[in-house]
């Protein structure tokens, strides 16, 4: 739930009259409670998937018709695309359809129930039928959002301003605001109709009409980063409709979503920090310093050589998208750390290609990223106010800021309206097993403690002092433990007094260089 990495794992998020409402909670359609008074259920026609993943584990594959606007169930229908891998168990010991969600907005799911599998141990994931789908909008979902190619191809224009707060705004962030409304308005003109119904709560409604068409009266969930959001919306809206849930890395619905990038802003400078610390105790190895200070000093000098002379398609931009991954996860240290050595030595090539890596239709994960979060709230409107907060933020925390301010600035110039967040509310959902580690930077620790508090039946689980971000079912035995136990029997961990964490697990050691 942020930027480049958001569509992994993973705020960290035009349209012209058309005549179209946008439905609010209250007449958005039915509560799970009256299934009864509603249509015969949808139905998806399976067959044999196309992606060889998928193939590979004998998945199935289909697309569920889904209203555009659940609030005219009878209007246009859209088309969510659907993967499955049923359960092999003997049907005693079957627990229904277990979705998956990897994050985002934007992040594709399809191949999702894949990932899952092979992640679970037999015993747990022959008792369920493991299904991803990609969100309305997403990937193999029809329509496929997709605005304006080659958005993201480098160099691209600096993303911290070259003058102070104040002075006007300097060229390049000139350059970002043009940018940014170019995309915004090449999104309205190619999708006006499509838009509105962008919102987290539509794809919750999705969801749950995917419940039916499996034929649960109840669904399991894990979701990732932005698919805890989801999760929490679709547990608020349809409480009894909620089995197990498993949340890992968990947006703070507080924060949606303007206040969410200044968080994450926050955060990413403390797990970047630690980066730096790493590649400076391993001085030895890469040469890049051999003090924090020392680290962190070189990786801007070369961000301010790049602004002033860029090397192929790596610009500052690009050098800042890079090393973010760092942020995100400690799995890719070392071979960022690899690549920035050879960088020092000439060598421009793995760079190059872990940039490149980060392109693969970009278009529609970030086009998608935007049309959610532009339209599950409003922005504050006008750049001042952005230009405004994120100096004060970069004061301390430089890294991130401008990216973010960057990656999220098509909002500023976004057609379709906003509507209103759902008010999470977990009183009456029966269960859940919240995860996450504590110095997360795309979803800060204080989202797993709220979540925490507004669920009470759930339990925590934290990764005490890593910066990974989404590590359940990572390697982290003392994690794992807890989420294959609750998915195999649906053991909780003994919920504790205080508003901590109810497990602490010791950190997933660093990589060695």
């Amino acid at each position: 739930m942020s930027r480049r990495a958001a569509f992994v794992a993973v705020p960290l998020l035009a349209l012209v009259a058309t005549g179209l409402a946008v439905p609010g909670p209250a007449d958005a359609g039915p509560t799970p409670e009256s299934d009864a008074a509603v249509a015969a259920a949808p139905s998806i026609s399976w067959k044999r998937c196309g992606q060889a993943r998928l193939r590979a584990v004998g998945a199935q594959c289909g697309m569920l018709a889904v209203p555009l606007n659940h609030a005219d169930p009878g209007g246009r229908q859209i088309k969510i695309a659907v993967s499955r891998i049923r359960a092999t168990a003997p049907s005693s010991k079957r627990q229904g359809p277990l979705l998956v969600n990897p994050g985002g907005p934007g992040g594709r799911g399809l191949h999702w129930s894949a990932s899952l599998y092979r992640d679970l141990p037999r015993s747990v994931r022959s008792t369920y039928d493991i299904v991803g789908f990609d969100p309305r909008g997403v990937g193999a979902s029809s329509p496929s959002l997709r605005c304006k190619a080659n958005y993201a191809k480098g160099p691209r224009p600096a993303y911290r301003p070259s003058s102070g707060p104040a002075k006007p705004p300097s060229a390049n962030e000139r350059k970002w605001l043009k940018r940014s409304k170019a995309y915004a308005e090449a999104c309205a003109d190619r999708y006006p109709k499509l838009l509105p119904f962008l919102r987290t709560e539509d794809v919750a409604r999705d969801l749950d009409l995917l419940r039916r068409a499996l034929g649960a009266q109840r669904i399991n969930y894990y979701g990732f980063s932005y698919g805890t959001y989801l999760g929490q919306v679709y547990a608020t809206l349809f409480p009894t409709r909620t089995r197990r849930l498993v949340f890992d890395g968990v947006v703070d619905p507080r924060n949606v979503w303007y206040a969410g990038q200044l968080a994450q802003d926050r955060a990413f400078e403390k797990a970047m920090n630690r980066f730096w610390a790493w590649v400076a105790k391993h001085h030895r190895t890469y040469r890049l310093g051999s003090t924090t200070k020392q680290v962190r000093t070189r990786y801007y000098r070369e961000e301010r050589a790049l602004t002033r002379r860029q090397k192929g398609p790596i610009g500052p931009a690009e050098w800042n998208d890079v090393f973010l991954t760092a942020g995100y996860s400690q799995y890719t240290w070392r071979a960022i750390a690899g690549a920035w050595a050879s960088w020092e030595r000439g060598s421009t090539a793995a760079i190059r290609s872990r940039y490149s890596a980060d392109l693969a239709d970009f278009d529609n994960g970030y086009g998608m990223y935007l049309a959610v979060q532009c339209t599950d709230v409003a922005w504050p409107e006008g750049y001042a106010r952005w230009r405004r907060d994120a100096f004060a933020t970069a004061k301390k925390a430089k890294f991130e800021t401008w990216g973010n301010v960057w990656f999220n600035a098509p909002c500023l110039y976004w057609k379709a309206p906003p509507g209103v967040p759902v008010p999470i509310d977990g009183s009456r959902t029966p269960s859940l097993l919240i995860v996450s580690t504590t110095l997360d930077g795309a979803t800060p620790y204080s989202g797993a403690l709220y979540a925490r508090r507004m669920f009470p039946r759930s339990a925590l689980v934290a990764q005490v002092g890593s910066t990974t971000h989404s590590d359940s079912l990572g390697g982290n035995d003392c994690v794992d433990r807890r989420v294959i136990r609750y998915l195999r029997d649906g053991t909780l961990p003994r919920r504790t007094s205080g508003s901590g964490a109810d497990v602490r697990c010791a950190r997933t050691p660093l990589p060695r260089p």
